[in-house]
């Protein structure tokens, strides 16, 4: 029973972290993230299995977070004020070239991010030939330009 408590608060603790860290750290990995997301998933590793390296264990610890995500997707279906609240909803941060500074602020994406995007999805190199650029819950940025 253990071993369930650990992966459920372990689940949900990650879920709270990640939500915190915002949508940004989904954009892309720089390597400084990706030694950070090495160091999370060792010391993720020594909560959830403790001192038991069993494969009992193991397997315990992995069935239960695989439920613990069908039963948020499920919940998610039930109640939309709580997909809203934990994969939040996409987010204008361009509109007619012009650049809306506080949702970009907020959501911790530069101009240079947006560009970025823009360039590498549609070619398109000034903020004035996009005519939305848009934060999907997934952390990418939909860029959508100017007819």
């Amino acid at each position: 029973m253990e071993t369930v408590l650990r992966a459920i608060s372990m689940y949900f603790l990650l879920m709270v972290v990640l939500k915190i860290a915002g949508r940004r750290t989904l954009l892309e990995m720089t390597s400084f993230d990706f030694i950070l997301l090495l160091i999370i998933s060792e010391a993720t590793q020594q909560a959830l299995l403790g001192n038991d390296f069993s494969v009992t264990g193991a397997a315990l610890t992995i069935i239960t977070l695989i439920v613990m995500d069908i039963l948020l997707g499920k919940f998610k279906d039930w109640f939309p004020r709580l997909e809203l609240l934990i994969d939040g909803a996409s987010l204008i941060l361009v509109e007619d070239g012009k650049l809306l500074t506080q949702r970009a602020k907020r959501a911790g994406i530069t101009e240079e991010d947006i560009l970025a995007s823009a360039r590498s999805s549609q070619g398109l190199e000034r903020l004035e030939q996009i005519k939305f650029a848009i934060l999907e819950k997934n952390g990418k940025i939909s860029i959508i330009p100017h007819a």
